[in-house]
């Protein structure tokens, strides 16, 4: 059976198109109002703070050899090695450039590269950026770090995942999303499982202290025996976390998806079973729900931050290490220092021209409000933790919480008499079946949701 709390038919109900709250606001906000000049303002604010936060930089490498026809994902498809040249000379550029606004008391303490495919490019490549890294920004060797990659899995072997930790990363995403070899077909993404779980005890045994696979239901022939089948194989080869996502069908927005039949695709009530038995697979085999997507072993870092209270969301996802200020590097990448979100040019001759002007890239952001801070915090913690303490939230903003949310404690009541949550007088406890509908509260408490949602562009919940 499902985890206490896991309830299919709820969970249809609240099946709506809704914001992931990597962010708050979300991207849909960002405007070209907030640019280069109002970014680089906020570094400078940054680094008079009384004390300085530590610092985490994204790396964005878009390149992939062919495209997988699920993808949403901003990436460009070459294996013309002139045109990754190309991008990286900019990209060595920005991160110079970039690295000379923060103060050298601004510790790195956590890296991320995602893509597209960061194992696209070479091992040289991957260590020439990682030179210009530590040259351009002051790395932590005292505290905590963590430094992950995104791998697809056509593109290593055991031996290049020691050459990866070789290089520093010490956490691992795979991209498996289906070991089905009819659904990879229908998707472009044929790889070979025995390879694939393989990978895993070899980035253990490269030295890497964290493991994750990433799963995507939803997809074109998937059908409850072949994903379970997926699911069992992965938790036995013990990942220490496990990403299930929900395929969005967007095909306007991303037109490689129209190379999918939309009849090949499950409908909603095959969704609902799959993920019904994403959640029976992981938490039989041991794995703990740490939110929205994400299942992990209990000794693993996310459910130790969890229970530490230092889990936060952002753009990629989960992070065990909270309170950093954000650095984007690449095309399209988004940056959040202080109270600006800051997103590079989408367009790669855009994302030129700004670099060989001398300029960031940074084409729109968005200036968080005070109100826009009190409603980040509180989303944030709804999508993190179990219980949000009204105390805390009128310590950090100085207001008393039951009579600035008054409307929102209005909409919650119908949440909490279906079950997701129960409403005291200090606060907000998120029940066990409120645990699969975070972005559902979530939404009670965004002001710019109400407005947007007759427009495409989010994924259903479900």
């Amino acid at each position: 059976m499902p985890e206490k709390g896991f309830d299919p038919e709820l969970v249809r109900r609240y099946d709506v198109p809704g914001p992931r709250y990597t962010s708050y606001p979300t991207a849909r906000q960002f405007s070209p109002a907030v640019n280069e000049a109002a970014y680089l303002r906020a570094v400078a604010r940054s680094n008079e703070d009384f004390i300085p936060s530590a610092l985490s930089l994204y790396v964005h490498l878009p390149f992939c050899a062919s495209p997988c026809f699920y993808c949403a994902c901003n990436r460009l498809i070459t294996n013309n090695p002139q045109v990754v040249a190309a991008y990286l000379r900019r990209l060595h550029r920005e991160i110079a450039q970039q690295g000379r606004g923060f103060d050298r008391d601004r510790l790195v303490r956590q890296l991320h590269f995602g893509g597209g495919t960061p194992t696209h490019l070479s091992d040289t490549q991957l260590q020439e950026l990682f030179t210009t890294l530590r040259d351009s920004f002051h790395f932590a060797s005292d505290a905590p770090t963590e430094f992950s990659i995104e791998v697809d899995p056509r593109s290593v072997d055991a031996a290049r995942m020691g050459r990866l930790a070789a290089l520093g990363f010490d956490r691992v995403s795979y991209g498996f999303q289906d070991l089905d070899p009819k659904v990879q077909q229908a998707v472009n993404r044929v790889q070979d499982a025995e390879h694939c779980l393989g990978l895993i005890p070899a980035a253990r045994q490269a030295g890497f202290r964290s493991v994750s696979v990433d799963l995507i239901y939803g997809l074109p022939f998937q059908t409850e025996a072949g994903f379970g089948a997926t699911l069992a194989a992965v938790a036995a080869a013990r990942p220490d976390r496990v990403a299930i996502y929900a395929y969005a069908h967007m095909p306007v927005q991303f037109p490689v998806q129209r190379r999918m039949r939309r009849e090949d695709l499950p409908d909603a009530e095959l969704r609902s079973r799959l993920l019904t038995l994403a959640v029976e697979k992981l938490t039989g085999a041991g794995y703990v729900y740490i939110g929205m997507d994400h299942f992990a072993l209990p000794d693993d870092d996310l459910v130790q931050a969890q229970a530490a209270g230092t889990l936060q969301r952002n753009f990629q996802g989960y992070s065990t290490l909270s309170g950093l200020d954000l650095v984007g590097l690449g095309l399209t990448a988004i940056g959040h220092v202080g109270d600006v979100y800051a997103q590079n040019a989408k367009k790669l001759d855009d994302y030129y021209a700004a670099l060989d002007g001398g300029r960031l890239a940074v084409k729109r952001g968005y200036q968080l409000s005070a109100d826009d801070r009190v409603r980040a915090d509180v989303i944030g913690r709804l999508m993190c933790y179990d219980e949000l303490h009204f105390a805390d939230i009128e310590r950090a903003h100085d207001l008393e919480f039951t009579r600035y949310f008054a409307p929102e404690m209005e909409k919650l009541a119908a949440l909490q008499a279906d079950g997701l949550v129960r409403i005291g007088e200090d606060g907000i406890a998120v029940l066990p079946r409120g645990r699969y509908l975070r972005r559902a509260l979530g939404m009670a408490f965004d002001v710019y949701f109400p407005q947007t949602t007759a427009s495409p562009g989010y994924s259903r919940v479900i």
